[in-house]
């Protein structure tokens, strides 16, 4: 008893010096990094407002940028050849050899600088995100900021658990033997991103890479590439203050030449964008089997029951489909209500929309900003236009009031806009809208809501609202998606433990979570002796030349170790017995 109660006594005391390391920060540095040419009122060579497009004819090594909602010219950037790529993946290689012997430890100080650097940092960066995508400074920080900083913590927390061996079942055959699975750097993993969270989408493959002891080496897409150049600074400087190889992570500018390279060069490939775009890189990691993660397009549907809280999800709709202009990660876009509080629904997402303000993110306090990529606003009308031609009714359409820029130019920008009486025939209700558009329909009862959410060629994610959670989960359960929200929006990826991916034309693979972090390894099945004494030997029926009786042996075998009954297993060893008792007799014959 005494015994017990020191062990108890000491256990005790252990978890109590746990908590209090818990209480004493750790000791991170603090990084400098230059700002002086992404500061507010500085841009690139010249500061007016002008068109320009990002790729033009004799000029094609070269990415213009340009902030979306005010058209002010931010500077240019190469567009990186082949040879230029091989030269980046070439130098990751290298880096990736040192860091992938580096412990966690020195690991998870690369990643407490960054989210040091981050928090430190939250309005330049947010500010840096909103001048090359057009998001407002809300947005970025929910989608820049919030994310990342929780991505980190999950990973400094609890990645390194999820990276060690893992002990399975050896099998009833293979008692003698131990059997684990081991995750080891997979070498260079390459990231094509997109433009709708610059920052994010940097940092998010960024930090699972490393931490699982890869390189990484990322193009980020033409229409963010301003903001990237900064960022990588950042990457940078913490690599210097960790004492982390210079070359582990690189960050490249260009157009498809550019990501076509790069699939080519990598030993894995993650791929954020269109569905259309994620056929061709899978396409080109093909020619040389490189595998690949596809997070493609999204079509959510919204799902809201009639004992929802109307008012309540009515403003989480709203902030879904128009939270910066649809560059929402896993946008609701198809939007799904019960008859009964239809007409409710409508009228306050109506009032919602009304007030709705609109104008260049860092010239005043607004709700929406810009749409980022050029002529984009061409095809949200045209897929309104489509609808309206179809039968649909425009509910309302916001007011698009903004600053004079003077010389009658105007940024990229689309008012939010409600659409009743949709239906599955409009383009609407079946493309990605990646827009400030709301589509909603009405259901009558469950199964409707289950069978229009599943008449889609994408399978990102869902939504669905309901008084009663088991009605919800009930539902979202026959919806066929990656991921699913109950009575929230989006909020798995705030669950950094959770992976993300969807299915269909929304791609397949995961990244995030505990099955992305270990997506960046190489998953290895190992299998060794238990003991030193007791080893595997080559039964005398199996061994060259096999005897007449090696089928036999077999058979008793598979029997005694995998028959169903007490019975048929007792069998099989008596089978076995007379086996070597007849290869007895006839030794002793000879």
């Amino acid at each position: 008893m005494d015994v017990l109660w020191a062990v108890a006594i000491l256990a005790i005391l252990f978890y109590l010096c746990r908590l209090l390391m818990l209480l004493i920060p750790p000791v991170v540095p603090e990084i400098v990094v230059d700002t002086s040419d992404v500061m507010l009122g500085k841009g690139g060579d010249d500061d007016s407002y002008i068109y320009v497009a990002r790729r033009r004819s004799g000029d094609e090594d070269t990415v213009h940028c340009y902030d979306p909602a005010t058209m002010k010219y931010l500077g240019q950037l190469p567009a990186l050849n082949f040879d230029e790529v091989s030269d980046h993946v070439a130098r990751a290689r290298e880096a990736q050899k040192k860091w992938a012997r580096s412990s966690f430890e020195k690991r998870r100080q690369l990643l407490r600088i960054l989210l040091k650097y981050t928090i430190d940092h939250q309005e330049l960066i947010c500010e840096v995100s909103a001048r090359d995508s057009g998001k407002t400074l809300v947005d970025a920080a929910l989608g820049e900021i919030l994310t990342t900083c929780e991505k980190i913590t999950w990973l400094v927390g609890q990645g390194e658990q999820w990276l060690q061996p893992e002990y399975r079942s050896a099998g009833r055959m293979m008692l003698h033997k131990t059997a684990r699975v081991e995750y080891s750097p997979i070498g260079v993993i390459g990231a094509i991103v997109p433009w709708n969270y610059p920052f994010h989408n940097i940092l998010n493959p960024m930090v699972s890479a490393v931490f699982a002891g890869n390189a990484i080496v990322i193009k980020v897409s033409e229409h963010a590439s301003w903001s990237a150049f900064f960022y990588s600074r950042i990457i940078k400087a913490a690599l210097r203050a960790a004492g982390a190889p210079a070359d582990l992570v690189h960050v490249i500018t260009g157009y498809g030449e550019t990501g076509k390279a790069l699939v080519s060069l990598v030993d894995k490939l993650i791929f954020v964008g269109s569905t259309a775009v994620g056929k061709m890189v899978m396409e080109q990691a093909a020619k040389t089997l490189t595998p690949v993660v596809l997070e493609l397009g999204g079509k959510d549907p919204f799902i809201v029951c009639e004992d929802a809280d109307v008012l309540q999800v009515a403003q989480i709709a709203a902030r879904a489909a128009l939270q910066s202009s649809g560059q929402n990660c896993a946008g609701a876009e198809r939007f799904y209500i019960h008859a009964q509080i239809y007409q409710q629904f409508v009228d306050e997402v109506v009032r919602i929309v009304r007030t709705v303000r609109m104008g260049p993110p860092l010239e005043g306090l607004f709700d929406m900003g810009a749409v980022c990529i050029q002529e984009h606003t061409d095809r949200l009308q045209a897929l309104v236009n489509d609808a309206v031609t179809k039968g649909a009714e425009i509910a309302v359409r916001g007011d698009l009031v903004l600053p004079d820029f003077g010389n009658s130019v105007v940024g990229q920008f689309y008012p939010p806009t409600v659409l009743l009486n949709v239906n599955h025939s409009m383009r609407l209700m079946q493309e990605e809208i990646f827009g400030p558009i709301i589509p909603i329909m009405k259901f009558h009862s469950d199964d409707e809501a289950i069978t229009l959410a599943n008449d889609s060629n994408f399978g990102l994610g869902c939504s669905v609202f309901s008084a009663n959670k088991e009605r919800a989960v009930a539902i979202a359960s026959k919806i066929y998606c990656g991921m699913a929200a109950i009575n929230d929006f989006a909020v798995t990826y705030m669950c950094q433990s959770l992976p993300f991916g969807g299915v269909k034309n929304s791609g397949f693979g995961k990244f995030a979570g505990v099955e992305g972090l270990r997506g960046c390894c190489l998953v290895k099945s190992i299998a060794e002796d238990r003991f030193s004494f007791f080893k595997t030997v080559i039964p005398k029926p199996l061994q060259y030349p096999v005897a007449e009786n090696a089928f036999q042996f077999e058979e008793a075998l598979v029997r005694m170790f995998y028959g169903l009954t007490v019975v048929e297993k007792f069998q099989g060893l008596v089978n076995l017995v007379k086996i070597f008792t007849e290869q007895k007799d006839v030794k002793k014959t000879l």
